[in-house]
């Protein structure tokens, strides 16, 4: 949840809020619960104490958590804390194909400041450099686009290796890091759940069929079904153009799952029937480990794929 909408705008409210957060913090999310459900009784208006108190009931195991839930998402139907997503894990929604906009932003918006920190040094982040090896041999590109760029991670990867590069992200926090950077020669905000006209990707500076390499480093797994990526990678992508992207691993099976993570994990089936559909040839697989959660390496699969031409 972004810390500056953590607030319900009352001082007794935020204290007791304050306190539960303390509980939690020790494990009592049972009496944490309580103290919320305190500060909700004088703001009952406020959609982010609904959101925590969600996942102090669902942490102590109690089956109202889909009601507050539910509550946060009617105060806040933007779902910018991605309410739905955690009712989709209780059972009590099915699976959207796609997260809220306003949560995925809000979300990287909220980590830009300690985004290449956290994820490089504590988490061991390696996709950026893996998929700037896998189209080594196809280099050098004429022009990039870099879906997701966030700060410019792979930007700072593919650089010298592109004449021209292009980057685009749903948050302007992410943006304005990548831009401190100077790596790119064109930066904007768009959002790939959309369409091709309403995605920020074209324009009359920016024509369709115009990239040499669409990359995506660990951002498929914010767009579940993808039936909205594919077709714009087809509309951004010259004759003979390269696809590299990552996804997290589903494991067997044929589509795609929402984790406790609130990412989405594709299996490989499911991704070569996408590229298939789509008229993309496969030209190569990597499995590999992409950065570690909670201690643990979190399994993914590098994809490289190829448009006629």
């Amino acid at each position: 949840m972004p810390a500056n909408q953590f607030s319900s705008g009352d001082v007794i409210a935020d204290r007791r809020a304050d306190y539960a957060r303390m509980l939690a913090e020790g494990g009592d999310f049972a009496a944490a619960a309580e103290l919320i459900e305190q500060a909700l009784e004088i703001t009952p208006g406020w959609a982010a104490g609904w959101f925590r108190l969600g996942e102090y009931r669902e942490k102590a195991a109690l089956d109202t958590a889909a009601d507050a839930y539910r509550q946060a998402l009617a105060l806040e139907p933007d779902d910018v804390f991605g309410a739905r997503l955690k009712l989709a894990l209780l059972g009590a929604e099915a699976i959207p194909d796609q997260p809220p906009s306003r949560y995925v932003e809000g979300l990287f918006d909220d980590y830009a400041d300690r985004f290449d920190t956290a994820l490089v040094e504590k988490l061991e982040y390696s996709v950026p450099s893996k998929l700037a090896d896998l189209v080594a041999l196809f280099a050098p590109f004429r022009n990039t686009v870099d879906l997701g760029c966030g700060t410019g991670l792979f930007g700072a990867e593919i650089r010298e290796r592109t004449e021209r590069l292009e980057g685009f992200d749903l948050s302007a926090n992410m943006l304005a890091k990548a831009d401190a950077k100077g790596l790119y020669d064109h930066l904007g905000q768009s959002d790939l759940s959309l369409s091709a006209e309403a995605s920020g990707l074209f324009s009359t500076d920016l024509p369709k069929h115009r990239a040499y390499l669409v990359s995506a480093a660990d951002v498929l797994m914010y767009l579940g079904s993808l039936e909205t990526v594919f077709p714009l990678v087809q509309d951004l992508l010259a004759p003979a153009g390269l696809f590299a992207f990552s996804v997290e691993d589903a494991g067997a099976g044929e589509g795609y799952v929402l984790r406790d993570s609130l990412r989405y994990a594709h299996s490989e089936s499911f991704i070569r029937g996408l590229l298939a559909r789509y008229g993309l040839e496969l030209l190569e697989t990597r499995n590999t480990v992409i950065r570690m959660d909670a201690g643990k390496p979190i399994n993914g699969i590098l994809f490289l794929s190829k448009k006629p031409g």
